[in-house]
């Protein structure tokens, strides 16, 4: 007769202590995974309204109103869900020469030579918080403003 051997059960243990690591981690990748995407969705929408204002006038409100609605739906209209989840077109800002006149009106040395615009993704007013399935591995990450300057008409 044998007696039961005291490592006996050691082997389950370490394989559950194992996969929830290996879990965990790949729950981690795969949510900064989505945060990169939504950032640089972020990125592309910022990019695609100012080079969408950098083609009309300061003066224009309803090109900044078409502007937002290019950020945060990818369509001049405001239709359809936004480019990414919880964005809305007030956590959208835009700087042009009438706005902020003291940095971006007629940059150059001695003549004016061009006018610039920017637009705000986020910022302290209103941040874009990214939203985390699995907030017990990646926690909600508010990322920082993210902005694109251009050239404007005059």
């Amino acid at each position: 007769m044998s007696l039961p051997r005291p490592q006996s059960g050691v082997a389950l243990i370490e394989l559950a202590i194992a996969i929830f690591v290996m879990v965990s981690i790949a729950f981690g990748i795969t949510e900064f995974g989505r945060a990169i995407y939504q950032y640089n969705t972020l990125a592309k929408a910022a990019r695609d309204a100012t080079r969408f204002l950098s083609t009309r006038g300061a003066d224009d409100a309803a090109a900044k109103d078409i502007a937002k609605c290019l950020a945060v739906f990818g369509s001049p209209a405001c239709t359809g869900s936004p480019l990414a989840p919880g964005l809305a077109t007030t956590m959208v800002s835009i700087c042009d020469r009438l706005t902020c006149p003291s940095t971006h009106e007629y940059q150059g040395a001695a003549a004016p030579v061009l006018n610039l615009v920017t637009v705000t993704i986020g910022g302290p007013n209103a941040p874009y918080v990214f939203q985390s399935l699995v907030s017990f591995v990646v926690p909600n990450i508010v990322f920082g403003p993210i902005s694109v300057t251009m050239k404007q008409v005059s």
